[in-house]
């Protein structure tokens, strides 16, 4: 089919070491989740008539974005965009992908949400870097999930694929990692004064144009941002930009301000695209795992990355 109504494959996610797979960090892979099982969700592969379609019955993600009362409709099952083999195999270890073998996407963003930065450009403290390291070195014990804690924005919808359920009063994500669901109102509430720290942080939304505009806070700083084991503060404060190019893609703009841990705000670009005619799976974390006693230390990547 040609790319304009190509739909994305559903992937099998079972058993979920797939999980423990994209948890890996930039320079040195860190176990970052308790296994789970992903049970086959009830409506995989069941069509939808709002979704555009070719005379072949493919979905044609290139269309125009659906609208819901005169915005875009961000509703729809989303995946990250995996980053091209070549890219990731310069960093992973070698043979990294023979032996992750039910591992066939991966965001370089999981792997490290500053890949894209070059040295001189990282805004990471010192004492950022070496909490970083320590992690590194003990990841079963530093990081949350690897006790089956909930991960959180932004790692966890560049883990698996995640569902947005649009409504004029809020938005809603349901994540397919074992993470709790996430709202994000857009009834014109600000955030409160007083946040009580939580996974999940507290997120208030408007649109701008064509672009939802969400800013979050209250992170209860047991989270990191990703594999690398990158920290967040309870002070930090995100602002997404959620703008769907066209009915199968999506960019998330993320811009982290946490004076606490870096010396300035940073922004990256997230790409994700549309899983068509599908849901979200149902995962549960720790049952029937079996490896995170085997789990002794990291594996450490040949060489460190090189931003292009």
């Amino acid at each position: 089919p040609s790319p304009s109504t190509a739909a994305t494959p559903r992937r099998d996610l079972g058993p979920w070491p797939a999980t423990i797979a994209r948890g890996n960090s930039m320079r040195i892979l860190i176990l970052l989740a308790g296994l789970a099982v992903c049970t086959q969700a009830q409506w995989l592969n069941y069509p939808d008539r709002r979704t555009p379609r070719a005379k072949d019955g493919k979905p044609i993600l290139t269309a125009p974005a659906p609208r819901l009362n005169g915005k875009p409709d961000l509703s729809g099952l989303w995946e990250a965009d995996a980053t091209p083999r070549s890219e990731l195999d310069r960093v992973l270890p070698p043979g990294y992908f023979d032996l992750q073998i039910d591992v066939p996407a991966l965001s370089k963003y999981v792997v490290n949400l500053l890949w894209d930065f070059k040295p001189e450009d990282d805004p990471s403290r010192p004492e950022t870097l070496a909490l970083v390291k320590q992690r590194r070195e003990s990841p079963s014990e530093s990081l949350p999930a690897s006790r089956c804690l909930p991960n959180s924005m932004p790692l966890t919808p560049l883990l698996l694929p995640f569902k947005i359920v649009q409504t004029p009063q809020q938005m809603v994500m349901l994540f397919e990692h074992y993470d709790p669901a996430r709202q994000v109102y857009t009834d014109g509430r600000a955030l409160p004064k007083d946040l009580e720290p939580s996974w999940m942080g507290y997120a208030a939304g408007k649109w701008q144009g064509d672009i939802l505009v969400v800013e979050s806070a209250g992170y209860n700083g047991k989270t990191p941002l990703d594999g690398a084991g990158h920290p967040r503060s309870e002070s930090a404060r995100m602002i997404e930009r959620y703008y769907r190019r066209d009915f199968g893609h999506m960019d998330i703009d993320l811009t982290i301000n946490d004076p606490t841990f870096y010396t300035r705000s940073f922004t990256v670009k997230l790409p994700f695209h549309l899983i068509p005619d599908s849901d979200v799976l149902e995962a549960v974390c720790a049952e029937n795992e079996k490896d995170r006693i085997h789990v002794k230390r990291p594996i450490a990547p040949t060489q460190p990355i090189k931003s292009s």
